[in-house]
């Protein structure tokens, strides 16, 4: 809470700009994996749109064009006030005294706890839409984003990519195949079966 809501801000904003830069470092040189490419190259076939409570660019790093960040983006900066004025800043640091056209300190766009969820509904919608529901690299334990595997329509399958016994924490109709593998194993068995449909 220190470093991840808007108290933590308010009390030392200084510390919080500290945490985000050095996570921002952390990732500066980590690259997209076998299963963000694979996401992405499915563009090729497929209207793929991706929803996710990562903060990296690491879908867009591996080519993907739809990502909606529900919690953020640590890559972009925004005004303290009303996060507005959104800004890519890339990996390179937010200072004291950088402040947006409004006047007021610039911050990193995560969603702090407390904050709303501001991309929820459009995240909701995008699941109604589909046709096909993948769920991979998510515990399904974080909420609001847990539950929307609860607006996916009843006929659409879903699959779920994870290493571990996951399925009894989905309270779905939906038929569910579970591909019990790690994400980049997972995603070229999913592969397989999406070349047969």
């Amino acid at each position: 809470m220190k470093v991840a809501s808007p108290d933590g801000w308010e009390k030392d904003y200084q510390m919080v700009l500290d945490f985000y830069n050095a996570r921002r470092q952390n990732i500066a040189n980590v690259k997209p994996n076998k299963a963000h490419k694979i996401l992405a190259d499915l563009e090729k076939d497929f209207e793929v749109n991706i929803v996710t409570q990562n903060i990296d660019n690491l879908h867009e790093q591996g080519g993907s064009t739809n990502v909606l960040h529900l919690h953020g983006e640590i890559t972009k900066a925004c005004s303290s006030n009303t996060k507005r004025h959104i800004k890519d800043i890339g990996f390179t640091d937010i200072k004291d005294g950088d402040l947006c056209p409004d006047g007021y300190q610039l911050r990193p766009l995560i969603v702090w706890f407390g904050e709303d969820v501001q991309l929820i509904s459009r995240a909701s919608e995008l699941v109604r839409l589909s046709n096909i529901l993948l769920v991979i690299g998510t515990s399904l334990e974080v909420y609001p984003a847990a539950g929307l595997i609860k607006d996916t329509q009843p006929n659409v399958p879903i699959y779920v990519i994870d290493p571990s016994d996951i399925l009894d924490k989905i309270q779905v109709s939906n038929k569910m195949t579970h591909i019990q593998k790690r994400g980049s194993e997972g995603m070229s068995e999913l592969l397989e079966i999406l070349r047969k449909l």
